[in-house]
């Protein structure tokens, strides 16, 4: 069988699915390793560190998809301006592809629908169960873990004041308060940059484990919302959707804090589903002109309805960044762990042998979005009306 693995080409986005080193793990299971030209150069590794590792390169993106029995990428299938194709057309069809799909999400589709056309067997690296098992496979919590850091250097870079208390023969410059909802391991990572920061912190989470482990780190308040936990917590301990009467009570207890925020950052998400709107527009008005919105949940809808995919924007004075791919910005690290993530996933699809996918196995199960034509991902059915 034949891996292909081609240049990103979202804009920003600078990592890539494998590393020579996972390609050369690749080649010894027996797979023919196809790498478009110049796909590591976001990470700064060279076409012929590739081919050392047993890699044909190829220049052209329509040949390498046509070949490739899976194809190996980081963020989902989009518009290739340069040839005119959508990658999903690109694909041939009966194929396989693995990458971060965000099926539920409504910007994506289309994007699905083309992959049922096609036939094509996809796979989404943020389906991935969050169990002993599959930890080493976990790219969702490998990119939040880039995510959670960057967002908060995201929102300081564009805050045009100080974050920390800063003294001053003037008088003292009081630090900035920063909300960050949903304390995963990206809200945590927030959390912890933004105390590095100096910055005054508040925290919101559905899940009474989650805002446990926020109140760890030294000097962050937890906002009070106690909400059943049958009604919060799922499978894994990840975040359930909440039904439309706590939603509405989780914005009464939003709203004058996001009035007194001068950053926030949004990371509340159901696993498969379309994000929470927990941010309106009447609770953007209040904030006071210049604060920051980073809503990393953009990926599956948005925390705030304002939010725009793929933009930054400013909305009744404050900056809106709906950024897609936030750890395509650090490609260097986040390429390290997605390409070992993936390698690790690869190495359990085809765990009884090459070309034999055992879809028995709860990974695969979790993961799979499309196959032979239909929508099989329970999320992405919910979010387009097919259930």
């Amino acid at each position: 069988m034949i891996i292909g693995i081609p240049k990103e080409i979202l804009e920003g986005e600078d990592r890539v699915a494998a590393l020579p080193e996972t390609v050369r793990e690749y080649v010894a299971m027996g797979f023919e390793v196809l790498v478009q030209a110049g796909a590591g150069a976001g990470v700064f590794r060279t076409d012929e560190e590739y081919a050392s590792a047993g890699a044909r390169i190829l220049d052209d993106p329509q040949q390498l998809f046509e070949r490739s029995d899976i194809v190996l990428k980081v963020k989902q299938p989009v518009l290739n301006t340069e040839v005119g194709l959508h990658e999903a057309d690109m694909q041939r069809s009966g194929s396989i592809l693995i990458t971060f799909l965000h099926p539920a999400a409504p910007s994506n589709h289309y994007m699905i629908r083309k992959l049922c056309d096609r036939q094509i067997t996809a796979f989404t690296m943020d389906g991935i169960p969050r169990t002993s098992r599959a930890q080493h496979m976990d790219a969702l919590t490998s990119m939040s873990t880039v995510t959670g850091y960057r967002s908060m250097l995201i929102a300081a870079m564009h805050f045009p004041k100080f974050v920390p208390m800063i003294g001053t023969v003037i008088g003292s410059i009081q630090p900035a308060s920063v909300l960050v909802v949903g304390a995963g391991v990206v809200g945590l990572q927030a959390i912890a940059t933004a105390k590095r920061l100096g910055a005054k912190i508040t925290a919101l989470d559905i899940r009474a484990e989650a805002c446990r482990e926020a109140r760890s780190v030294r000097g962050t308040t937890i906002l009070d919302f106690d909400v059943p936990q049958e009604f919060a917590v799922g499978k894994a301990g990840y975040a359930k959707a909440l039904p439309p009467e706590w939603l509405e009570r989780e914005h009464a207890v939003l709203a004058p804090v996001v009035r007194e925020s001068d950053i926030i950052i949004l990371s509340a998400l159901v696993p498969g589903e379309v994000a929470p709107v927990l941010i309106t527009e009447d609770m953007v008005r209040t904030m006071r002109p210049g604060s920051v919105i980073v809503d990393v949940s953009i990926d599956q809808g948005g925390n705030c309805a304002l939010t725009k995919p793929g933009c930054t924007i400013v909305e009744h004075d404050v900056y809106i960044c709906g950024t897609a791919n936030i750890p395509g910005s650090m490609a260097v690290h986040a390429t390290w762990l997605y390409a070992n993530n993936m390698l690790h996933y690869v190495q359990n699809l085809y765990r009884d042998g090459i070309g034999k996918i055992n879809f028995d196995d709860e990974v695969v199960q979790q993961s799979l979005v499309t196959c032979n034509g239909e929508l099989l991902h329970a999320g992405a059915r919910k979010a387009m009306h097919e259930v």
